[in-house]
């Protein structure tokens, strides 16, 4: 998607889908449940083809769910990339979250899903800075399982 703010789009899908006599059911995906990822290869209007797609095959709701992204998130994960990289100002960790200032209060992704023969499939619509931030989460948590590893296999050297 080029647009910083999935909100038209989110307007869009929600007419959409209650156009085809569907309900909405608020509700997130997670990794760990059986699930198949629509591509859409480039066609930004592919969403319409998957809650079709649902139609077609019966089902009554789509899940639905979106993440805005919060002031506080960002603040924390300011924090969090500074003592990372104290006394650095200049570590990408942190100028990338100071970066993403700028897209406070922003939709940045959007899941639809439904469930077809114990299947869940999906959808995602996605903003280049909530992949920025999805990656600097996950860059940051695997600092932090560096450093309780570090932690742990001294703790077990001294004893």
């Amino acid at each position: 998607m080029s647009t910083d703010n999935l909100l038209s789009l989110k307007d869009d899908m929600v007419a959409f889908i209650e156009g085809h006599g569907m309900k909405r059911l608020p509700g997130y995906v997670t990794e760990d449940i059986p699930s198949v990822l629509w591509e859409d290869h480039g066609n930004p209007d592919a969403w319409k083809d998957f809650v079709e797609m649902a139609k077609h095959v019966g089902s009554p709701f789509v899940t639905f769910s979106e993440m805005t992204l919060d002031r506080d998130e960002i603040d924390a994960l300011i924090d969090e990339a500074g003592e990372m990289n104290f006394p650095d100002e200049e570590a990408p960790e942190l100028v990338e979250a100071k970066w993403l200032h700028k897209y406070a209060d922003k939709l940045g992704y959007i899941q639809l899903g439904f469930v077809y023969q114990g299947i869940v499939f999906m959808h995602e619509s996605t903003t280049e800075w909530y992949e920025r931030y999805q990656a600097l989460l996950e860059d940051l948590e695997s600092f932090h399982d560096i450093v309780i590893d570090d932690a742990h296999t001294q703790d077990d050297e001294e004893e």
